[in-house]
């Protein structure tokens, strides 16, 4: 997303130097002229980041049970299509055209992306990729929001919700974060280099806020839920780490020593979030696990995006390690506040993407951003102040609408699928497919669901 600038941008422009985002203070420096190098790797980094989200599909889906793997393949495929219409169709123009209500929300001057042709330039790059390159960014926050409520969730109501939510949250905080005139980056002055509040943040409260509307899956706490297909899971862990590169790196919005130093900003703390995470989990249980280590490195991941293009690698290495544990005891928290974060969520993109942007307010270095400093190199408790307020004000924006969002569409059409297809399992019953041929009877029905069959099937099955 828009990048914080380095300080000879930041000394090239003092009209704007004041402001931390990067919208300004990069079209300024930049100018209006296409810089092919550039170009070419945001086309790269935009394709990296559109990777992630069948990159997230497996991931989810290896966690799942085998009776809604291909239902949550399908919330991640079908997020790709929902989003992508609404963000052409009006959200880039919301999120990134000129502010309209005192930094809260852009015009619809660009609806349809009207105006924007081939030859427009933002910064360096085309404009029509740079829309391209922030709509793979709202595809993948709706995505991560499916696996708070894996197994139980309407389908229908999930082509409803998803394009809706990209609208009230996603797009408002976008603007606030990175759109001309946003609050939090001109007026708050918070810092946030590729999406710790409006990804993160947003993805992990509003996964909170539905998985309470929704209620817990059927025996939750009782039956084992484990994942079904750990070599699923790493693949899927491995797609997204190679994809985060185009997340982070790409956010510099160009070829540059800035995208360099968050490349391997996400380097170093993927591997530090992943050592935290078995550290953790070989002292609590005696184990380093396949499913810890996948879930430490996301975790690490998710907590350098805000904060790879403000702090130093040893900050880096410092935010991986601290996300890496504090999120490995954060899932543990669903079991005893009696909520049903099904893949973890909340535990690792909300926990995660605080940890990482509040940090920020410790670790930020002038170097990094041309201008503000964290506490721990002189800025005082002034940075800390204002990535918690950022932090605080996101998080209960994301959770208050989309608990709205999910209690009106429960009223309208029911979120939550019939008792007997979550017993069944979602891809049959919703899909008329399954995954793996060998776990399915002649007939149809899942291997050990006989007693949530219909009786019709039941019928088939003795025939």
């Amino acid at each position: 997303m828009e990048p914080v600038t380095l300080a000879a941008a930041a000394q090239a422009v003092p009209a704007v130097r004041a402001s931390p985002c990067a919208h300004a203070l990069q079209l300024a420096a930049a100018g209006s002229r296409v810089d092919t190098g550039d170009t070419a790797w945001l086309l790269a980094a935009t394709a990296l980041v559109l990777l992630m989200t069948p990159g997230l599909a497996l991931f989810y889906g290896g966690m799942v049970r085998t009776k809604s793997v291909l239902n949550m393949l399908m919330m991640s495929f079908v997020s790709i299509a929902l989003v992508t219409v609404v963000w052409l169709a009006c959200g880039y123009s919301l999120a990134f055209g000129d502010d309209t209500a005192a930094g809260l929300i852009g015009g619809l001057h660009q609806a349809g992306l009207a105006g924007i042709g081939p030859a427009s330039v933002h910064g360096t790059v085309p404009t029509l990729l740079f829309a391209t390159f922030q709509l793979t960014f709202a595809i993948i926050t709706a995505a991560l929001i499916s696996g708070a409520v894996a197994d139980r969730t309407k389908f229908a109501a999930w082509l409803v919700f998803v394009p809706v939510w990209a609208l009230v949250v996603y797009v408002p905080v976008a603007h606030w974060v990175w759109g001309p005139g946003g609050w939090i980056c001109h007026d708050l002055g918070a810092l946030d280099f590729a999406g710790g509040l409006p990804v993160e943040i947003t993805s992990g409260a509003s996964g909170l806020a539905l998985c309470l509307v929704l209620g817990p899956r059927l025996g939750f706490k009782k039956d084992a839920m484990r994942p079904h297909n750990l070599p699923m899971v790493m693949l899927g862990a491995g797609l997204l780490w190679f994809g985060w590169f185009g997340f982070n790196a790409g956010s510099a919005m160009g070829a540059s020593g800035l995208a360099a130093a968050a490349f391997l900003n996400t380097l170093a703390a993927g591997c530090t979030g992943l050592l935290g995470w078995l550290f953790v989990e070989h002292r609590r249980d005696g184990h380093p696990t396949t499913l810890g280590a996948a879930s430490g490195a996301v975790a690490g991941l998710v907590a350098v995006t805000p904060s790879c293009g403000a702090v130093s690698l040893l900050g880096a290495l410092v935010v991986g390690l601290a996300a890496g544990a504090v999120c490995s005891v954060a899932v543990s928290w669903k079991f005893r506040l009696d909520y049903d974060d099904s893949l973890d969520v909340v535990g690792v993109h909300l926990v995660g993407g605080v940890i990482g942007t509040v940090l920020i307010g410790l670790f930020a270095e002038r170097a990094m951003t041309g201008g503000p400093e964290g506490l721990l190199y002189g800025g005082g408790l002034a940075p800390l102040g204002r990535q918690l307020l950022a932090v605080a004000a996101v998080g209960a924006y994301a959770f208050t609408v989309t608990y709205g969002l999910g209690k009106l569409l429960d009223r309208v059409m029911g979120l939550r699928a019939d008792e007997e297809h979550e017993h069944t399992g979602l891809d049959l019953t919703v899909h008329a497919e399954t995954a793996y041929d060998h776990g399915v009877l002649g007939h149809g029905a899942p291997v050990g669901a006989s007693p949530a069959l219909s009786s019709a099937q039941k019928a088939k099955t003795q025939a």
